[in-house]
């Protein structure tokens, strides 16, 4: 095998999917915790309350509402897998496994519980110490996600989000308390997670999406991007040796046939969905199809030359993205199209699809890798990857030769883009311990190593058993990718 001897083996989580204690020690609310259960076929909702004590739930927050939690519905980030008391027990079945690095996040709002204070939360501050200095107990590096989904609710409805530029200065400021807070604890840093999904996931929320919509989403990711460039800068200032990456939700494009509407097609979407985002983040610039893409739709950016020097001198240190599936672009009417949970497009006749028709295709990931390194020239790692699946405890075993398969497969497919020549310095699978899904919000939708005894429902004893993947990923990390069998 080709895997480098310091290769980093390990798995990813996210705050409000796993951490629960949504209340806790001055922790503030995030979008998260007023988003309901969903399944495969039924989207996951945000619940409110208009002034005259109305409330409902829908895709959005409508205008003149706040956020609410209703007493009559279910949130499973609320609880999660509560790794917030059970950290010290899960790390350490990560060490079990011979983990060489533990992709995390931090919850904006457990360190700013609204994200606009001065002062930061100290109890959040010293939650996440203690978990780094657990984790490095164990010789496990840290590789954080600073924004995973998780802007501080009061931000949202008091200043509008990402489409207000102060948010810009609120988290260049939550960057440099945590740059400081943990410096000599943790050296890799990813700003915001799938960063690309603004734009890309756009129609799976809207029908049609307006004119409008396009403006915000890419508005919101100007000041992400800057955002993102002052935050590299600063993390070089306060410690050189600080790596700052971007992190790309890498969806695999094909034409579906020949036909040159198809090819410009496909190329079109790799331009939008994940060029866009890496071009700014790696090159520092915005790429000469930018301009295509705001005519499209009548686009037109508050830009301003210091956000163009900002970006020119905030590059990241390496790229990073997940990878789950790839999906088939076409201009022609297609009957069998895929429409799944977060996928959609015509269904690729070459290719098996997942029982959320998610596409599997390990060449899919070679592909992306060295399209991606030849496009950049920048470390690489894989932060997410795995597959989610409905797996049966039985006497307190479960048996997943789907899941071992499906890894085995997409190692397979990294090992051969690191002997054609692609610089790939580490893997974290998703969902390494399961945890809530965040397209759906079930626990059914299992990936991971480890399996936590919950159920849709938020029933569950929390109780921590090792899958047959576990035993198969020790052996594959022992062996630096050669044991696979």
């Amino acid at each position: 095998m080709s895997f480098p001897k310091d290769f980093y083996w390990g798995g990813a989580i996210a705050a409000n999917q796993a951490e629960g204690a949504y209340n806790e020690a001055g922790r503030g609310l995030a979008r998260t915790d007023i988003t309901t259960g969903g399944s495969l076929h039924a989207r996951r909702q945000v619940t409110y309350e208009f002034a005259d004590g109305t409330t409902g739930k829908g895709d959005f927050v409508p205008q003149g509402a706040h956020g609410k939690i209703l007493a009559d519905e279910y949130y499973p980030n609320h609880e999660g897998i509560d790794f917030y008391h059970r950290y010290k027990e899960d790390i350490k079945l990560f060490a079990e496994m011979g983990f060489k690095m533990f992709r995390m996040s931090i919850s904006w709002s457990r360190i700013f519980p609204n994200g606009d204070e001065q002062e930061p939360n100290q109890a959040g501050l010293d939650f996440y110490r203690s978990v780094f200095e657990e984790l490095r107990k164990y010789d496990i590096e840290p590789l954080v996600t600073i924004s995973h989904f998780d802007t501080p609710l009061y931000l949202e409805e008091h200043y509008g989000g990402w489409n207000n530029r102060k948010l810009i200065d609120f988290f260049t400021h939550f960057t440099e308390t945590i740059f400081n807070e943990y410096k000599g604890l943790v050296k890799y840093w990813l700003t915001f997670n799938e960063i690309n999904n603004t734009i890309m996931f756009l129609e799976f929320v809207q029908k049609n999406p307006s004119d409008q919509a396009y403006q915000s989403a890419y508005q919101q990711l100007h000041y992400q991007y800057v955002a993102s460039a002052k935050a590299v800068k600063q993390a070089h200032q306060i410690d050189p040796n600080y790596q700052v990456g971007c992190m790309i939700c890498g969806i695999c494009n094909y034409p579906l046939t020949c036909d040159p509407k198809d090819i410009l097609a496909n190329r079109y979407a790799w331009e939008q969905n994940i060029f866009y985002s890496g071009d700014v983040q790696c090159k520092g610039k915005y790429p000469t199809f930018a301009k295509r893409l705001w005519a499209k739709h009548n686009v037109n950016l508050d830009i301003t030359a210091q956000d163009l020097e900002d970006l020119k001198e905030g590059t990241v240190d390496l790229y990073t993205f997940s990878y789950y599936m790839s999906t088939a672009i076409t201009t022609h009417q297609q009957e069998d199209k895929v429409g799944g949970n977060f996928s959609t497009g015509a269904r690729n006749p070459y290719l098996k699809y997942s029982e959320w028709e998610w596409a599997d295709d390990p060449m899919g990931l070679q592909y992306y890798l060295e399209m991606i390194y030849d496009r950049y020239e920048l470390p690489l790692m894989v932060v997410e990857n795995g597959l989610g699946a409905v797996d049966k405890l039985e006497d307190g075993k479960v048996h997943d030769p789907y899941r071992i398969e499906y890894m085995k497969e997409h190692i397979k497919a990294m090992d051969k883009a690191i002997e054609n020549g692609v610089d790939l310095r580490g893997y974290t699978s998703w969902g390494c311990i399961d945890l809530v899904s965040a397209g759906t919000g079930q626990m059914s939708k299992r990936y991971g190593f480890i399996y936590v005894d919950k159920n849709d429902d938020g029933t569950g004893s929390l109780e921590r058993y090792r899958k047959d993947s576990f035993y198969w990923y020790k052996d594959v990390i022992a062996s630096n990718g050669a044991k696979l069998d």
